[in-house]
């Protein structure tokens, strides 16, 4: 797309992919061209920033940003809630498109580096995002014509659905998606009968604008004609397909409010903010990335190096006011062995960005507006499946840092 419809360089279409490069949740810099990973405090992570494919140093970060700690203005705009603004100079790659998003934008970048190509890294985000979306279509055709290539079955599925029909629960499904492709991998994943567990079905509901619009009108799709019925839609019947609307018109017709309602999406902001934050529905975010991030959390060699770290960390405290030279020396020591493993614990999850939730200690900025949508999160829908219909998540009580001598603890 960028080649054909943008007349980039024909080397481009010799870059290589690298699923490994990038993790969720980073923001690009459009004014400057990096791509960073930012804490909840909007402090970079030095060590993760990139020009293209290309570490930048530490000493040329803090020259170009004088500082660690972004103001907010930049990162999100003035008045912005949780959506990009177009004043702020960073946009945040957030859902499952952005990794490949991501490494496509360093690899031009690298190219247009190494080969001393003029460029603006703002035009080079945009002509790359705009392509992005046109491969859409294409994306659709080609996973529809071998859906068992690209499509990870899930047995447990049907089990799960039955589960919450059998429990007298309401299902309905709001997609972005075309039917045609909709169907195609319902069908794979749940069988031909797959409208049967769902009450409602809405596709191309094109959120986030489906949570926001007041008046756009649901329309009757016509499967057998694929096309857009214009009758006026006075209820949601079982088994029809329904096209656009809002969530304003699916509460009136259907009655389902407030905390009656468990959505689950796997885009943090743009499926479950406006859900949450306007109309109070309960909320769950599918991040795939939890099942690599968990697993590598229990391996034996990082939870070794995790624990040595809190006590060298400790140790490091409680010694750093002792000012003897032999008091100082193990500090000098300890401190340099407290970065290195601090390194390899970020660099276990990804060798560039370390993990999609946290920088070296701190939650990411993913993290902070992950936690502040989501009421519960999961990597798969139905891992649910180990509680009842009826079980309550209780929230944990955080420990603030007065807390940590506390005899409670």
């Amino acid at each position: 797309m960028l080649v054909k419809r943008f007349k980039y360089p024909d080397e481009i279409l010799e870059l290589d992919y690298d699923p490994t490069f990038a993790v969720r949740g980073l923001h690009y810099d459009v004014e400057k061209g990096l791509l960073v990973k930012l804490d909840s405090f909007l402090q970079l992570q030095l060590g993760s920033v990139y020009r293209g494919r290309t570490k930048v140093p530490e000493e040329e970060v803090l020259k170009l940003y004088h500082n660690r700690l972004l103001p907010i203005a930049y990162v999100e705009g003035p008045n912005n809630t949780y959506r990009h603004n177009t004043n702020s100079k960073m946009v945040q790659l957030a859902d499952l498109f952005s990794v490949p998003e991501m490494c496509l934008l360093c690899n031009v970048i690298e190219y247009f580096e190494g080969n001393r190509i003029d460029y603006n890294p703002e035009i080079v985000f945009h002509d790359i995002k705009t392509a992005m979306g046109s491969c859409h279509p294409v994306m659709h055709a080609t996973v529809m014509k071998d859906t068992e290539k690209y499509i990870e079955k899930n047995p447990k599925l049907v089990q799960y659905f039955e589960k919450l029909q059998n429990s007298g629960k309401k299902l309905f499904l709001v997609t972005n998606s075309p039917f045609s492709f909709v169907n195609c991998g319902m069908t794979w994943l749940v069988g031909a009968q797959w409208r049967e567990f769902f009450d409602v079905v809405i596709v191309q509901a094109r959120k986030p604008k489906f949570f926001t619009d007041e008046s756009r009108p649901i329309r009757l799709y016509d499967a057998k004609t694929h096309s857009h019925l214009w009758d006026r839609v006075f209820k949601l019947e079982k088994g029809k397909i329904y096209y656009e609307g809002s969530v304003r018109q699916l509460q009136e017709l259907k009655g389902w409010r407030g905390h009656s309602v468990l959505y689950f999406g796997d885009h943090p902001y743009s499926d479950l903010a406006d859900v949450t934050l306007k109309h109070g529905w309960r909320t769950g975010a599918i991040i795939s990335e939890l099942a690599h991030e968990i697993k590598t959390l229990n391996r034996v060699d990082f939870k070794k190096s995790a624990n040595w770290l809190q006590m060298l960390t400790q140790l490091i405290e409680d010694t750093q006011d002792n000012e003897s030279e032999a008091a100082q020396q193990c500090l000098r020591d300890w401190m340099e062995e407290r970065d290195q493993l601090r390194n390899k614990t970020k660099n276990v999850f990804n060798e560039q960005f370390g993990s999609v939730f946290r920088t070296y200690h701190n939650p990411t900025y993913f993290s902070r507006r992950l936690f502040r949508f989501a009421d519960i999160y999961t990597s798969d829908i139905t891992n649910l499946l180990k509680f009842s219909t009826s079980h309550t998540f209780y929230p944990r009580r955080g420990v603030m840092p007065h807390e940590y001598a506390s005899h409670f603890i």
